[in-house]
């Protein structure tokens, strides 16, 4: 897809570029927005904010990095100033705060473990969204986006080795986390 979108931009058919890069990017755009900023209504925010501003750059658009590079590093860098210009909100009223909160009031409870993979996967994606920023954003991007440790380091602005630091850390805390959930669900 890459390819179409620089073939449109070289041809001088920027409108075309743009259609053709927000149908391929939008999602994508919206998760790292949301993986960072941890709100639906900000991640849409950002992610609007992401296609006006390259609206009005794809014309200048160099190649120096890859396309997707280029678009990460624009969407990371508008939801850390999107944090910067908020204070924290929570409400029960968002969907993913109330099963969070449910979820914490039921394990503090002794409550049941997950008993399917809808429950699991809620479990882990509940996890994932209490992990340190940092680590939060690998994992999105190495495991949802399925990015290489190159490509996470180049979108995030930081080297590999930190890259790898952030995913071990991750994943043990996460195996940690799981640990008592997958026992109890083995039990059952």
């Amino acid at each position: 897809m890459d390819e179409s979108i620089l073939a449109a931009l070289r041809s001088g058919r920027e409108a075309e570029a743009f259609d053709l890069l927000v149908n391929a990017y939008r999602r994508r755009v919206y998760a790292l927005a949301y993986s960072i900023v941890r709100d639906r209504q900000g991640a849409e925010d950002v992610a609007q904010d992401v296609f006006v501003k390259l609206w009005r750059a794809l014309p200048r658009y160099d190649g120096r990095a890859q396309l997707s590079t280029w678009i990460y590093a624009i969407t990371r860098n508008a939801s850390i100033s999107a944090l910067r210009g908020r204070r924290p909100e929570v409400s029960l009223e968002d969907p993913d705060v109330l099963v969070a909160a449910e979820a914490a009031a039921a394990e503090a409870a002794g409550g049941p473990a997950p008993r399917d993979a809808a429950e699991l996967d809620r479990t882990l994606a509940r996890l994932v969204a209490e992990l340190p920023d940092k680590q939060r954003q690998v994992v999105t991007l190495y495991y949802l986006e399925e990015r290489s440790c190159d490509e996470v380091a180049a979108m995030l602005a930081m080297p590999v080795n930190t890259v790898k630091t952030h995913l071990h850390r991750a994943r043990a805390k996460l195996a940690v986390e799981l640990g008592p959930a997958m026992a109890k669900e083995a039990a059952a």
